[in-house]
This record gives C-alpha cells, structure tokens and sequence, in this order.
C-alpha cells in the first residue's frame, strides 16, 4: 500500500501544504549482508522504509514493513538513530516532513520478493559493498552505517 489511508484523508483537508509524518527504516542484516530494495516511484535503492501507523510503535512498523514490502520476517533488534529528513515534494505537489526511526533489523525467514508494488527489485548486498553502490543516496548511507554501528541510538541535537 504505497499511501496510507490516514494519509489520504489528511491530505483531502490540508491539500498539498506540509505534513509531518513518522516513518521507520529497517535495516535488515542476514549473513553479512543488507537488504535493499529498488523504489517503485523513484528507482532509488534504499533499506525497507515506511510510514508509522497511529499509535503503532516504531519496531513493529520496521518489521510490518518488512513484511508488506519485501515478505520477510524480521526482528527489530536496537534503535540505532533518530532523524528528521529533509523535506520532500512529491511528484504531485504534496509535502512532507519525516521524523525516521532506523532499526538495525535480523532476517527470520522468508526469501525477499515484491509483494506490495513498492519496490521492483530486491537483492542482499554485501555490507562491505554498500560504499561503492551509486544508487543509495548519502542519507541511506548513513542510516545503514549507524545501523550496524555498535552503541545506543543516535539523534541529532540542534541545528
């Protein structure tokens, strides 16, 4: 489901103005390497990442996203960093703010496919590999980095 229902009925009120959403990336490890998927909308190669329910809590939504998107199982095992994303315009004039939670995440089960139209591709890559590949932007980067980081949660403090 690319767009939440809540989301919808926020926009019909607030039109494309900003909206200021939660969201969780899952960085799922399995056998030194990462998931990551190709994006339906944008071709960016990216964790699996996702919009937080109201009142789910941020480690379940990392591993319902895991599933909806990718059908496998994981495990959220440690919050590794909190972040406000840059602002983004979508293709149709809406925008949107992002407080994203990344979890470092471990595979239980299942062998990764698109399930949800979200992404068109999925492959593990490996972890020493993840510098060298052109298509993940910096901020994917770096959530992955903190990711397998050892050490608490992160977060950025005044800017």
């Amino acid at each position: 489901m690319p767009t939440p229902d809540f989301v919808l009925e926020l926009r019909r009120a607030i039109g494309h103005a900003p909206l200021w959403l939660m969201g969780t990336t899952a960085v799922v490890v399995r056998d030194g390497s990462v998931l990551l998927g190709r994006r339906t909308d944008n071709g960016a190669l990216t964790p699996i990442t996702g919009i937080i329910d109201p009142r789910e809590e941020p480690a379940d939504a990392a591993v319902r996203e895991a599933l909806e998107e990718a059908g496998v199982v994981i495990r959220a095992d440690r919050l590794a960093w909190i972040h406000v994303i840059p602002r983004i315009t979508y293709a149709n004039g809406d925008q949107t703010d992002y407080l994203d939670f990344t979890f470092r995440c471990t595979w239980i089960s299942g062998e990764p496919r698109p399930v949800d139209g979200e992404m068109t591709e999925l492959t593990w890559a490996p972890i020493d590999s993840i510098d060298a590949l052109p298509d993940l932007d910096a901020d994917m980067r770096e959530r992955i980095r903190r990711a397998l980081a050892d050490g608490p949660a992160d977060f950025v403090a005044g800017a």
